[in-house]
């Protein structure tokens, strides 16, 4: 997420009250969460270039070995990863390229704060933005954005807290909401695009001081929802999972919830099934391109 200086300041700060927290948190993260989730590894990556960092979506296909992921400074990038023994050994980056604005123009700024990602079966990336609340679809990472209709609700939602996360189902359909603009009754609006227009089917319920960064649709059909906390002592990470109904969202299970410093600020999550059918979450931080954080892929093993 794209943050003003003083909240870099902030985050500069938090980063690095939390790395005692996190060198011993990270030795024993299992320590540090739920049962329903078994940590699985984590991967520090590094790369001098100067649109690395901010990543704030990805998603993992291949059976683990390609990641697409997106900088909040309007890059995509399509990566190679390789892995041992299942776990993450290296990563190698294939292309970046800046986003276009329905013009052509490249995207910067307020109008480039791009946070949510998702893959159609077609190719097409939908992109979801934050500074002015709106999805594009890019059929192809160097064309033009074409802007998808833009709701009344898009246009109030508060900046630098509106589309932070997008996630596609099985049928095509696009799900995005806000990190923080909650409805009337208190709930996380979520709104639905079925290829002709927008909808409100189903809201969800907030909990703690955990906001909104990422959502999935995994491969069983369920919704996932990445949720971030930031303390003084660092962030903290939440992974709650609803069944879709008929009705709406049901059966609501906390997967993960991390202590202080256990992570970096994990930003991005995709859901999927490695080559030995077991289900997988893999997340990236969003360095706020600060130093004193990293750009750290973590992966848990999720329950059926």
């Amino acid at each position: 997420m794209r943050r003003r200086s003083a909240l870099k300041l902030i985050l500069a700060f938090t980063a690095a009250a939390g790395l005692a927290a996190a060198a011993f948190a990270a030795s024993r993260p299992a320590a540090a969460v739920t049962a329903k989730a078994q940590y699985l590894g984590s991967y520090t990556w590094n790369l001098k270039q100067p649109w690395f960092g901010g990543f704030s979506a990805l998603k993992i296909s291949a059976g683990g070995r390609e990641m697409t992921v997106l900088s909040d400074r309007a890059t995509l990038v399509t990566t190679s990863i390789r892995r041992k023994k299942g776990q993450i050994s290296g990563v190698t980056a294939r292309t970046a390229h800046g986003l276009r604005a329905s013009t052509g123009k490249m995207l910067s700024g307020f109008a480039g704060d791009s946070e949510g990602l998702a893959i159609a079966a077609d190719g097409s990336r939908y992109i979801s933005f934050e500074g002015a609340a709106r999805v594009a679809r890019y059929r192809h990472a160097q064309g033009r954005a074409k802007v998808l209709p833009r709701p009344a609700a898009f246009r109030k939602l508060p900046v630098n807290k509106s589309l932070e996360t997008l996630a596609i189902d099985a049928r095509g359909d696009l799900y995005t909401l806000p990190e923080q603009a909650f409805d009337q009754n208190g709930q996380i609006p979520v709104w639905r695009w079925n290829g002709r227009r927008w909808s409100r089917p189903f809201s969800l319920p907030p909990s703690g001081s955990f906001l909104p960064v990422d959502a999935d649709f995994g491969p069983d059909g369920r919704f996932y929802l990445l949720e971030r906390d930031l303390t003084f002592l660092g962030f903290r990470s939440r992974l709650r999972r609803w069944d879709m109904t008929a009705g709406g969202p049901a059966n609501e299970t906390v997967l993960l919830q991390t202590g202080p410093g256990t992570h970096d600020n994990l930003e991005g999550l995709s859901v999927w099934t490695d080559d030995t059918g077991r289900l997988r979450a893999t997340m990236v931080s969003d360095d706020n391109f600060l130093p004193l954080q990293r750009t750290e892929l973590v992966e848990y093993a999720l329950p059926r």
